[in-house]
């Protein structure tokens, strides 16, 4: 009797330890002057790690995993987020570039899928995390001398022609900006499916986007027209970009 007691309190003990082996935490920090770290790692079975990534909407996250074995995959997830995430990496692919998802303790999760997780397979990784724009490269949260739309994270917000579905004619699509400093910013495009487009900008030029397409740019006087693969087209004008 007095077996089967020990026996049942360390059994439930293993089951209380269990989450929180299973979950592990890295605080990323770049070194003075840098925008971005690499950091190797390892999980195995149902693990995960999360890395937490201190920095401010506007600013933009670029993320990139490598696995030899691809069984590693990351989500990213905004500061208070139970688990809901802004970027899938299992059906999005291994590659991040976007706005960071809001201001404080943004989290890069990598992890495994169940099956994997269930055989307790062993994932090891490379993974490079970088922060862009104003105070990233000292890790400063300086506010933004750009005013920003009350009630957003947009310096500006606008209608611009679009299209975002094969066979729609030109419309407008809403838009907005999110600048940052040394002529870079993001622009977030409200599409036809409820869906949104992200396209990047270095020193006032288009330079890539969110979508899993090649892009083109062309230029008419003062006006970005920006297509994306064989369906999308965007025209944005320097001036909602940079400002002014």
């Amino acid at each position: 009797m007095k077996k089967a007691l020990i026996s049942s309190i360390v059994s439930v003990c293993a089951l209380i330890a269990q989450p929180a082996l299973a979950q592990q935490q890295t605080a990323v920090t770049f070194a003075r002057g840098a925008i971005s770290t690499t950091l190797k790692g390892s999980i195995k079975g149902n693990q995960y790690r999360d890395y937490i990534v201190n920095a401010r909407a506007g600013q933009t996250m670029t993320v990139r995993l490598t696995n030899p074995d691809g069984r590693a995959y990351f989500n990213v997830m905004a500061p208070g987020s139970t688990g809901e995430a802004v970027f899938i990496g299992s059906t999005q692919g291994n590659n991040f570039s976007g706005p960071v998802p809001g201001t404080g303790a943004n989290t890069v999760r990598v992890y495994q899928m169940r099956a994997s997780g269930r055989r307790g397979a062993t994932a090891n990784y490379t993974i490079s995390i970088g922060v862009t724009g104003r105070g990233a490269a000292v890790g400063g949260m300086r506010p933004s001398v750009d005013a920003k739309v009350p009630g957003t994270n947009y310096n500006a917000t606008a209608e611009i022609p679009c299209i975002t579905a094969a066979g729609m004619a030109k419309t407008r699509c809403k838009a907005g900006v999110m600048r940052m400093a040394m002529g870079e910013a993001t622009v977030e495009i409200a599409t036809a499916d409820g869906g949104q487009r992200h396209i990047y900008f270095k020193n006032g030029r288009a330079s890539s986007s969110d979508a899993n397409a090649p892009m083109r740019v062309t230029r008419q006087g003062d006006v970005s027209i920006i297509r994306i693969g064989t369906v999308e087209v965007y025209e944005i004008v320097d001036a909602f970009v940079v400002g002014g």
